[in-house]
């Protein structure tokens, strides 16, 4: 009967956070679809998407880079996904040193992109 009782007390505790509204994060997402050239090589294309985890740049919390889904034209293969702390650190990151150094490996590959950029 304890460990019932135990199980139910458990059960009471959790039920809210298991119906609770999702959060409204401040972050910014800045989702890259790609589209790379066709003449690019396999180990260039995965130089520039690495370059992406190896970016250092202030706010920047997570990255995204394996397209499990895609929903574009099938010329562009890969998605590629930033996440940043606040818009202020997105605004930042334009024109940014962390941007010109990826953008000097990215740029030689990629062949057209498409973002796009979600916050609350």
């Amino acid at each position: 009967m304890k460990l019932f009782a135990s199980f139910v007390l458990t059960l009471a505790m959790l039920a809210p956070a298991a119906f609770a509204q999702p959060a409204k994060p401040k972050s910014v997402i800045h989702v890259i679809n790609v589209k790379f050239k066709a003449d690019a090589s396999k180990a260039d294309i995965d130089k520039a998407i690495a370059g992406i985890a190896e970016m250092k740049h202030p706010g920047l919390k997570n990255v995204w880079l394996k397209t499990i889904k895609n929903q574009m034209t099938p010329n562009f293969t890969h998605i590629l996904v930033m996440e940043f702390d606040s818009q202020e650190s997105f605004d930042k990151y334009s024109e940014s040193p962390a941007q010109k150094k990826w953008y000097d490996v990215y740029l030689k590959v990629r062949d057209e992109s498409r973002t796009n950029d979600v916050t609350n």
